[in-house]
């Protein structure tokens, strides 16, 4: 009898090359042998995704989005056959699927699209003999179309199937042992997080870590699907992304996350009238880019400038936007700086503490670091800065927060 269905998500470095395929394979006939059905999504092989956008963009600056979701998402269906046919070699059964094939619908918003619903007959009906495979980061729009759900959407696909299916479990396999106080890259005594409430994962990961998608979180936030963070190369407990529970109250940060792929866009001598600034971001909002921080400079002259940040890959787009908004509304020229990063801190207790924010401004002042953008929330502050200093940034305040693995005394 079957102990219920679980989850598993395997990531790019988790399924990178042959030998790792063959290494996730084991892990999945592990699971089915304990005695649960097996459902694995799985993204594309390593950078893959990244070689099939450089190729788009050796064509074309600002490729067609239904012609890239055509391209990116093959990316997927290679790994997904691969462990299929690994798993075979194991001595068990296994069938892979595109998303459409197992009914993820989505919306038409092509890079960025939304789950609408998910038919999941067909994986009920092939797990009852086989693991069933599904290649993650896809689905089908409305119109037929095979759209993508944005970067890291493979995250998305599995925690929406852990809903639909209603899993025991959903476990994200990466390669890191779970969600650490600061990427172990850049700070050396990054701490791993035993547990994290959904709204500190998905500050952390809306901010730059990279480990799961913001949506994901969101969606499992929503639904109240529990996620485990697990490295793919050991079988150690991870992280574990929950609702929140007394005891996260005590920690006032729990991270601190950078994120270097973001631009600041400036539209000059904008009016200073009532609406123009709703005009303005409306319409940015209608081409899908998203919007991090905005500044409003005082008006002294009856016309001010306005700033904001938005992810870099959408710069180009941006700046298109952006010129074809200054010419209707009468303001000046466009100014763009990619040379930006942000830094973070993100933790529950911030609710209930005073004085964080002077605490990590002193950090950045004590290093000389000058801060460019203020971005506060209840559980978050961010800060602009010079790219060549955000990862120092990163280290000085995780110190200053004492964030770092406890030093053994002698």
């Amino acid at each position: 009898m079957s102990k219920g269905i679980i989850v598993q998500k395997y990531g790019g470095t988790s399924v990178a090359d042959i030998g790792r395929i063959q290494n996730v394979a084991k892990k999945v006939v592990a699971a089915k042998r304990a005695g649960f059905d097996v459902v694995v999504i799985v993204s594309a092989l390593g950078h893959s995704t990244d070689k099939l956008i450089e190729l788009a963009h050796q064509i074309t600056v600002i490729p067609s989005e239904r012609e890239l979701d055509m391209l990116i998402s093959t990316g997927e269906q290679v790994s997904c056959a691969l462990l299929a046919m690994a798993i075979h070699k194991l001595g068990e059964d296994a069938i892979s699927f595109t998303g459409a094939q197992v009914g993820i619908i989505t919306d038409t918003s092509f890079t960025k699209a939304r789950i609408i619903d998910i038919n999941a007959k067909r994986i009920v009906e092939e797990l009852k003999k086989k693991i069933v495979i599904v290649a993650g980061f896809q689905g089908v729009s409305v119109n037929q179309d095979i759209t993508t759900l944005g970067r890291g959407g493979s995250n998305l696909t599995a925690v929406a199937l852990a809903k639909v299916l209603n899993a025991e479990s959903c476990e994200m396999y990466t390669d890191v042992e779970g969600v650490f106080t600061a990427d172990p890259r850049v700070v050396k005594d990054a701490r791993k997080i035993d547990r994290l409430s959904y709204e500190e994962m998905f500050e952390l990961a809306s901010l730059g870590t990279q480990v799961l998608q913001p949506r994901s979180i969101e969606f499992a936030m929503k639904f109240g699907v529990p996620i485990h963070v697990r490295s793919s190369f050991s079988n150690k407990i991870g992280t574990i992304i929950s609702r929140e529970v007394k005891a996260m109250e005590h920690i006032v940060v729990s991270g601190v996350a950078l994120n270097k792929d973001e631009a600041k866009v400036t539209i000059c001598d904008v009016p200073d009238r009532p609406g123009i600034a709703a005009k303005i971001f409306k319409v940015i909002a209608k081409e899908n880019i998203n919007v991090d921080m905005i500044v409003q400079n005082v008006s002294r002259t009856h016309a001010t400038d306005i700033s904001f940040t938005v992810p870099g890959t959408d710069l180009h787009k941006t700046i298109k936007v952006a010129k074809e908004l200054s010419r209707r509304v009468g303001a000046g020229d466009i100014t763009f700086d990619k040379d930006i990063a942000k830094v973070s801190i993100v933790g529950i207790g911030m609710r209930s503490h005073s004085g964080v924010a002077a605490i990590m401004f002193e950090a950045l002042a004590e290093k000389r670091i000058n801060i460019e953008m203020i971005s506060t929330s209840e559980i978050k502050i961010s800060c602009v800065v010079n790219k060549k200093y955000g990862e120092k940034a990163v280290r000085v305040i995780h110190e200053k927060f004492g964030l770092g693995k406890k030093k053994v005394k002698k």
